[in-house]
């Protein structure tokens, strides 16, 4: 938000805005804030429950990103955090409705963690700084129930891959960012830490653009 990648906050009122594989609609929050007109979609029904609570005054749609239900043209940006496109087989699907949805010369930025980062054992200390397994090694990471049913799945796409995907869908990509590690940030969390992430990028941040 800080980077201003949806635009300057002064140019979001007004807008209609499709937040993808919402979860609890922060974003969506921070852009109404802002005067735009989000639309929040995630297909977790749960997850918008918890939208709900916190509140909002902007829609909440439950439904799968690889078919918007919205009309051609309906939205001037749309943006994922974190969304969506890793936990899809094919991200093309999903990008190719967006474009649909969008308006000519509309933007869409997402994020996703840094595909490094599945080369690098998942800990914050020394451990987590050698390489464990290859960066090309695109088998999804698979977490399942005492059932066998699978209950996590986050798909492993390079950097190359997310490009092509982007620009196969019929965007045009506009910037790639890779944010450092903030010299505030002192603390520890999940697999990352003040030593890691000064070493690895953790995200990475698409900037696209529809003709």
């Amino acid at each position: 938000m800080e980077a201003e990648l949806l635009g300057p906050p002064e140019e979001l009122k007004g807008k209609d805005v499709l937040e993808i594989g919402a979860g609890a609609a922060q974003c969506s929050r921070w852009l109404a804030g802002q005067g735009a007109r989000p639309v929040a979609l995630d297909i977790s029904h749960r997850q918008l429950q918890h939208a709900l609570r916190i509140g909002g005054s902007f829609p909440l749609v439950c439904a799968d990103a690889g078919a918007l239900p919205f009309a051609d043209g309906s939205f001037d940006v749309a943006c994922s955090a974190y969304g969506a496109l890793p936990f899809v087989a094919d991200p093309r699907l999903v990008l190719r409705e967006v474009h649909r949805v969008l308006r000519p010369g509309g933007r869409l930025v997402f994020s996703v963690t840094h595909p490094i980062r599945w080369a690098f054992p998942d800990e914050p200390g020394p451990e987590g700084l050698s390489v464990s397994a290859s960066y090309f090694d695109r088998t999804p990471y698979v977490e399942q129930a005492e059932d066998g049913r699978a209950v996590y799945v986050e798909h492993h796409r390079t950097l190359g891959d997310r490009v092509r995907d982007v620009v196969a869908s019929g965007f045009r990509l506009v910037d790639l960012v890779e944010p450092e590690w903030p010299a505030w940030n002192t603390s520890e969390w999940g697999g990352w830490s003040p030593l890691r992430g000064n070493l690895i990028p953790g995200t990475a941040i698409f900037v696209c653009e529809r003709d």
